[in-house]
This record gives structure tokens, C-alpha cells and sequence, in this order.
């Protein structure tokens, strides 16, 4: 739908951050049953840039076993042009818990104990270790950065792994 608006956001300062869990659509599909396909959103996202949006990923979220294993998105998305990329692990919470566990089952038997036994309580949330979180945003911030994108990543405590604010915002350009 963002791309509807080109015209408009050519004429202002204006970015655009899109999300993309996976670059796989059968994943996806399982993970967010309502939303547009992968596939969809980087066509939209090639479009974006070809017209000269600022265009950031978020990368999120990072759920271990699933879509821990994002060379191949973050390859095809220095491809497209993008340079900045944010990264954010999963975090549960009762309800989104409850529709892992329903969707996949095999993964949420794995996940439990990184979680439930070894995660850690933040607000309403459980998070993935810090160890395991450091892991994995230090392997995308590194995976990024070998292909000249800026890395950010928020709602982590790492902030001291990012090159760039973690939404992205350096890519807004003042209009004339």
C-alpha cells in the first residue's frame, strides 16, 4: 500500500521502514497470517528506493530456530539498495505465545526453555537471553555492515552495536 503514496512522500522529508521477519513466504505466512508475503513487501521496497524513498528494514521478529538464519535478506536487501537495516529478537507475551505454540508446534517445544527457563522478564515481556540477544544482533550488525548497510537495534539493551539510530530516522532528507 505505501507505494500508493510515492508522490506524496517524494514531495516531503520522508522515509519509510517496513518490516520483513523472513525472506521465506511459507514462514511468514505462519508467523503473520494477515500480513502481505515477503516476497510483496520487497517489491515494495524496491520500487520505494528506485523512486528515491529512504528506505529502511526492521528485520524483527528474530526468533531462534525460525528466522535466526537472515544472510540471504539481508544480501538480497543491500541488492535492492537499502542502507539500514534494524533487528529486534522476539518477545513474548501470553498471547503471541499462545498462537507460536498453536502455529508451531515443534519450534515452541525448542523455544520454551530459551524463554522460560533462560529468558529474561522485561515489562510486560520474556526475552531471550542477553548472551543469546547480543549473539544475534552482533551477527546481523556484522552480516550488515559486510554489506555496507547501517545497523541498528532497539528494545535490546545493545544499543552500543548500532552504526546508525536504530529507526532509521538519518535516512530523512530535509526537502527544499
Amino acid at each position: 500500500m505505501v507505494t500508493r503514496d510515492i508522490d506524496i512522500l517524494k514531495k516531503t522529508a520522508s522515509m519509510v521502514s517496513m518490516t520483513i521477519a523472513t525472506d521465506n513466504d511459507p514462514l511468514a505466512k505462519l508467523l503473520e497470517p494477515n500480513a502481505p508475503p515477503p516476497s510483496e513487501r520487497l517489491k515494495a521496497v524496491e520500487t520505494l528506493i528506485e523512486k528515491g524513498i529512504p528506505t529502511s528494514v526492521r528485520i524483527d521478529p528474530i526468533i531462534p530456530f525460525l528466522n535466526d538464519d537472515f544472510k540471504n535478506l539481508i544480501k538480497t536487501l543491500s541488492q535492492l539498495g537499502v542502507k539500514h537495516v534494524t533487528g529486534s529478537t522476539y518477545k513474548t507475551r501470553p498471547d503471541n505465545w499462545r498462537r507460536i505454540s498453536q502455529a508451531l508446534p515443534e519450534a515452541a517445544k525448542k523455544l520454551r526453555p530459551l524463554y522460560f527457563r533462560k529468558g529474561e522478564k522485561m515489562g510486560g515481556c520474556v526475552l531471550l537471553s542477553h548472551d543469546l540477544r547480543l549473539k544475534l544482533m552482533k551477527d546481523m550488525g556484522r552480516l550488515a555492515e559486510s554489506h555496507h548497510i547501517r545497523f541498528g537495534t532497539c528494545r535490546e539493551n545493545l544499543s552500543f552495536l548500532n552504526t546508525a539510530a536504530c529507526d532509521g530516522s538519518w535516512l530523512l532528507q530535509k526537502k527544499l
